[in-house]
């Protein structure tokens, strides 16, 4: 491959998923421990949990050198209700990124970053099925619609009024998780309005192969995530009755390298189709599991420098050209 590459981190990889939990970190002791573990960017993680406060946040940026490559839209993608809602929230996101310190555009990258993640959540009888297919419920045609409806006017919202490309991103326990899901949206929503953001353990999570499902919509991929899945731990946790992030409690998602994905083959599709811009490196946990954050990080870009993805991190654009050799 001969594009260059960025990676990044986000604070899911401290627990950082749901803004009620009392145990999160502060998101000040995230952005020093995201530059300490030689990362130079970052994703903005969950609506609420960094303040929308531009000054105050470009200044905790600044001091550490680090850059917001993505905004997070992680809510109930579904409900009409949550319409207007889901508009607030974009609009919130996008004036502070677009206004924050800039990442760089990589030659090759097809839109310019900071993006906005779309993952649809917040469904009990969703998320107790995550990773089952077979009993997951799916949505009927009028609620698809509906959520089909929400996406389109987060996309086109983000996109008219900031610039910013929306990638939806399908996630365990959420409405969009499966292969038919995906396959679904990618239909409904056209290439002009949105993207996507594949991420490597949800697809093997919810039983899709990381690399065919890589190859099939590389057309429409714009933004990458990196996880890993332990196998045993996720055998386990397919024999329970279990939430997704109870499942990560347990230790289901481990440092890149350490499980079951293939990250040679993934290695070698980057190489063969030519992908340049940013991937993000995420590892969820418990919050209150938090020792191992910094090794666990370390161990995840130790592994990719060697796969040949170069100097890892540090907001460089990383030259991958030694990818495969």
């Amino acid at each position: 491959m001969t594009k260059p590459i960025t990676i990044t981190t986000a604070p899911c990889c401290w627990g950082v998923d749901d803004v009620r939990n009392p145990h999160l970190p502060a998101w000040q002791e995230v952005l020093d421990e995201a530059k300490a573990a030689g990362f130079g960017g970052l994703e903005l993680g969950p609506y609420g949990y960094l303040p929308l406060e531009l000054g105050l946040v470009s200044e905790a940026l600044n001091e550490r050198d680090l850059k917001i490559v993505a905004g997070t839209i992680f809510d109930d993608l579904v409900s009409p209700a949550n319409h207007d809602n889901l508009l607030r929230q974009t609009d919130e996101i996008c004036a502070l990124i677009t206004q924050l310190p800039k990442p760089e555009t990589h030659r090759g990258q097809r839109f310019a970053a900071p993006y906005l993640t779309v993952m649809d959540w917040g469904h009990e009888e969703r998320d107790y099925a995550a990773g089952h297919s077979g009993r997951a419920i799916r949505l009927d045609s009028a609620a698809w619609q509906g959520m089909v409806e929400n996406i389109r006017a987060i996309a086109t919202l983000a996109r008219d009024r900031y610039d910013v490309r929306a990638t939806i991103h399908p996630h365990a326990g959420g409405y969009i998780e499966f292969a038919d899901e995906l396959e679904r949206i990618v239909n409904d929503i056209p290439a002009d309005l949105a993207g996507l953001c594949l991420d490597t353990g949800h697809m093997a999570y919810s039983g899709m192969d990381p690399v065919e499902t890589l190859r099939r919509y590389w057309d429409r991929v714009d933004y990458i995530h990196f996880k890993d899945i332990d196998s045993t731990v996720f055998d386990v946790v397919m024999g329970e009755r279990i939430r997704f992030f109870e499942a990560c409690a347990k230790g289901v998602m481990c440092p890149i390298g350490r499980g079951s994905i293939d990250y040679a083959a993934i290695r070698d599709l980057l190489s063969e189709l030519g992908y340049g811009g940013y991937i993000t490196v995420e590892q969820e946990r418990d919050p209150r599991n938090a020792g191992t954050i910094l090794e666990d990080l370390a161990a995840s870009r130790a592994f990719l420098r060697r796969m040949g993805f170069g100097g890892v991190g540090d907001d460089e654009a990383v030259s991958a050209s030694a990818v495969g050799n």
